[in-house]
């Protein structure tokens, strides 16, 4: 399974793992279907609102690990 890292497209993110969304919904990234954060990465998504990426990324990953178990 492809990890998912901080480069990660969150366009790309939503087609791997279509159930993260109510993650970034939940740190206020509402936008999700807008055509610009289609070709934002997570850690570009995560400085503009404030999050830390690694965090991010681990909440997610953890998220899709359990999802997949």
């Amino acid at each position: 399974m492809e990890q998912i890292t901080k480069s990660t497209k969150i366009g790309e993110l939503l087609n791997i793992f279509p159930d993260c969304a109510p993650i970034l919904l939940e740190i206020g990234m509402h936008c999700l279907g807008c055509p610009s954060s289609q070709m934002e990465t997570l850690e570009e998504a995560a400085m503009v609102h404030g999050i830390d990426a690694d965090l991010l990324v681990e909440k997610i990953n953890a998220a899709r690990n359990a999802a997949t178990a």
